[in-house]
């Protein structure tokens, strides 16, 4: 049985691809342009609630290599856990930014992702993750790693978080699915950055959403991602009550785009809180 949980909010903290918008070295329209939603910084988000215990709680989708400009940005004072889609650069790499939160809350923090992923994660931060190993005694993360299986939820203080496949290219990875049995105007809500295809087993697990969070890289054919008219044709098929389109690289002007789309549709933007 589920707990009580009060004040859920979704926040996008980075709609962007892995190179950013601007992208270094352009001088197009949506790298120049004034309106700060065409500004992205690297894909990832929040969801932060208060739990059966009156505890705020913050739990993070991803660590961008932006993650610190963010968590600044967003005025975050702690992190209860990370969940992980998959191990690439710019879903990872900002990892190390959490330290901080260590210290205010003077406790670890759990972190869930696949197998390969949390192998990634200890390849590449061995400092945090084999502390003993460091020359100097160092101030690094304190994290409790936890694997996760695609179809078995984990509880998040009183939250649902159910891990469902997806395909990105070729590579196996994860979104999210977030529940609560109580009324909650953004819940149930699916997270599917990085996606090109959705396996069919896969769609039983995103029918009946109120909210849908779904990858849309750009207009053109691209081998990893959703182009902007296959993101809306699986919208529509899955008919959340709201879908935003998020992972967008430079060729999306934000308010072109957006005033194209069907009812229900919308580009997400860095900040945007739902």
């Amino acid at each position: 049985m589920q707990v009580t949980i009060t004040d859920f909010s979704f926040t996008f903290m980075g709609t962007g691809t892995s190179a950013g918008v601007p992208i270094i070295a352009c001088d197009c329209a949506v790298c120049t342009s004034e309106d700060p939603r065409d500004h992205r910084s690297r894909s990832g988000a929040c969801i932060r609630f208060t739990d059966a215990t009156n505890q705020e709680r913050v739990i993070l989708i991803d660590t961008s290599p932006d993650l610190r400009a963010q968590v600044l940005r967003e005025k975050l004072h702690r992190c209860d856990a990370i969940v992980f889609t998959h191990n690439h650069v710019d879903h990872t790499f900002g990892l190390d930014e959490v330290r901080r939160f260590n210290m205010v809350m003077q406790q670890p923090i759990d972190i869930y992702a696949e197998r390969s992923t949390l192998d990634h994660l200890h390849r590449v931060f061995q400092h945090v993750f084999e502390s003993h190993k460091n020359i100097n005694k160092s101030f690094v993360a304190n994290l409790i790693p936890n694997e996760i299986t695609v179809g078995t939820p984990i509880d998040l203080f009183g939250l649902r978080c159910t891990p469902i496949r997806l395909m990105h290219g070729r590579l196996p990875i994860v979104g999210f699915r977030f529940d609560h049995s109580d009324k909650h105007q953004a819940l149930p809500l699916a997270y599917c950055t990085d996606v090109s295809t959705i396996p069919p087993e896969t769609w039983p697990t995103l029918v009946g959403l109120e909210t849908l969070v779904l990858d849309m890289l750009r207009i053109r054919h691209h081998p990893t991602h959703l182009t902007l008219d296959q993101a809306v044709s699986i919208a529509d098929e899955i008919g959340a009550t709201q879908t935003w389109f998020t992972h967008m690289t430079h060729c999306i002007g934000h308010a072109e785009v957006d005033e194209s789309l069907p009812r229900g549709m919308n580009l997400s933007f860095d900040g945007l809180c739902i």
